[in-house]
């Protein structure tokens, strides 16, 4: 299997920051990405406005080092899902800790892929119309050895790609690589039967410029562990009759694919009953593992510390991303209100965790964990409720850091988030391309 290489950030660090940028100071002078890190900046030292996204460097790191010895320990690949950040800066560090490729949802998300030099990328949509179809193709002139895979969802779709692969006939060699989509009844894409499944496999293999690269299954819609199992079977009940079929090229690995983040494990194991008499490339695809969450993909990492079969090595996951936030009033009993909001942190996952507090008025060496009884009820655009117990310590101008649900959409929130060490001290800046 061929590692793809580390990518070339020096274009992301000269890009020019905009001012009036969310999460810089006020009147702060024109910078590079790559500047930010010797600005000195301390969050806790209030030398940035809040609300505030930072992400803990030390943890991430962790987090991203600890998939890579999962996944080799299992005999799976990963090719995490970039739309959680669209972040280069955080692709390179997936890249580092081995992911076999980057996935993407959109041609937009490509196009920063195939601009930063991921050389393969994994498109976990079939693209439609002529702008996105024509898009693969030229990608795949775009650089030496770059690969590209999406999904096939049905003929009409495999149609339109056979179209463009007439227009923008790909480079010998190099095909654009398909991997067919099994759904489920209530889901999103994909066919929702084995032999729908088995007939898309005999168009795309059929078709010039187009190449078999195997199956997929998305589970994460689906409510338990148990759900999840019968659809990914099916990814591998397909690959076994493709192969028996002779679809598949004689030249590559079989790729099988899932793709969500709260059934990883369920994943791995299914898939590594398999055994074919040719290479089979595991490939999940989860993104959120990297800043992870306080919230579901917590809950479900427990689920898989209890449960699961697989090897884990040691450490584990935790909660990277933080939202900062001030307390802005007590206007009530029992009701304090700070300044964050839906413009700035998810919510569709659940309301945000109120995980430290601090107050920057010399008092406190380091943050302090949020006593028991604070519960955020609800978000404005720009205001957050909190329920405060009698004895709360908050007072306005007190900083409070947020965990987070779903961190998909807190990311496409913040065109920039800093990047901070355990006290809190500006490392560098993480700019997200949404």
């Amino acid at each position: 299997m061929r590692l793809l290489p580390r990518l070339d950030l020096t274009a992301l660090d000269d890009l020019p920051l905009d001012p009036s940028t969310k999460g810089l100071p006020f009147d702060a002078p024109y910078l590079r990405i790559g500047d930010v890190a010797a600005q000195g900046w301390n969050v806790l030292r209030g030398d940035l406005p809040l609300p505030l996204a930072v992400i803990r460097q030390d943890i991430v790191a962790a987090n991203s080092a600890w998939m890579g010895a999962f996944t080799a320990a299992n005999d799976l690949l990963i090719a995490p899902h970039g739309k959680t950040t669209m972040s280069p800066f955080l692709f390179d560090l997936q890249l580092a800790d081995g992911a076999w490729a980057m996935t993407v949802a959109t041609v937009q998300q490509l196009g920063v892929c195939v601009r930063f030099g991921v050389k393969r990328v994994l498109l976990a949509n079939q693209p439609v119309g002529a702008q996105a179809i024509d898009a693969c193709f030229r990608a795949l002139h775009s650089s030496d050895g770059f690969e590209l895979y999406c999904l096939a969802d049905g003929q009409d779709g495999i149609a339109m790609l056979a179209e463009g692969a007439r227009l923008n006939p790909p480079p010998a060699g190099n095909p654009l690589r398909v991997l067919v989509e099994i759904g489920f009844i209530g889901g999103r894409t994909g066919a929702r039967s084995i032999e729908a499944a088995m007939e898309l496999a005999r168009i795309v293999a059929a078709t010039e410029g187009l190449a078999l690269g195997g199956f997929e299954c998305f589970e994460g819609l689906l409510p338990s562990p148990e759900a999840a199992d019968g659809l990914i079977d099916d990814v591998a009940m397909l690959s076994r009759l493709a192969l028996d079929e002779g679809l598949l090229p004689d030249d590559g690995p079989i790729v099988l694919s899932a793709g969500g983040s709260s059934f990883f494990d369920r994943v791995g194991e299914r898939f590594g009953r398999v055994n074919f008499e040719r290479p089979v490339l595991r490939v999940l695809r989860s993104g959120c593992y990297l800043t992870h969450d306080s919230l579901g993909y917590a809950a479900a990492f427990h689920r898989i510390l209890d449960e699961t079969t697989l090897h884990l090595p040691p450490g584990g996951l935790e909660a990277a991303l933080e939202v900062w936030a001030h307390v802005q009033s007590r206007p009530e009993n029992g009701r304090t209100m700070l300044t964050l909001g839906k413009r700035d942190i998810s919510y569709d996952a659940g309301m945000p965790v109120p995980l430290r507090w601090y107050r920057p008025d010399g008092t406190m060496t380091a943050p302090a964990p949020m006593p028991a009884g604070h519960e955020v009820v609800a978000l404005n655009d720009q205001h957050c409720h909190l329920v405060t117990p009698a004895d709360s310590p908050l007072k306005p101008g007190d900083m409070v850091a947020f965990g987070i649900g779903h961190p998909c959409t807190t990311f496409d929130k913040w065109s920039l988030l800093m990047l901070v060490d355990p006290d809190y001290r500006v490392t560098g800046a993480i700019k997200t391309f949404f």
